[in-house]
């Protein structure tokens, strides 16, 4: 089962994340099937391989929750973004 998800890299508080394909369960830091772009998190860039992320979403990688909501901030996939912060003990055991 392949997924698209964020390799973190760069030094300790100046993390950068590169956007790559690799297996669900394998570490960030094994291999990885095909690179696909970069996100810098601290000035709100990014670059990514439109083409390729179209190409392995056919094949049947599956991004995860943030990746997803990258791919849907820029345009790339249609739909709502996925909600990734959970929710307090506090809060569910409220409801």
């Amino acid at each position: 089962m392949l997924s698209i998800k964020f390799r973190p890299t760069g030094k300790k508080h100046q993390r950068y994340f590169r956007v790559v394909v690799a297996e669900k369960k394998s570490k960030l830091t094994g291999r990885n099937a095909d690179d696909l772009g970069w996100v810098n998190p601290h000035n709100n860039t990014y670059e990514l391989k439109k083409e390729k992320v179209e190409v392995w979403l056919k094949k049947g990688a599956e991004p995860t929750e943030s990746v997803h909501n990258l791919l849907v901030r820029a345009g790339i996939i249609k739909g709502p973004k996925i909600p990734v912060h959970s929710k307090s003990k506090k809060a569910v055991a409220e409801e």
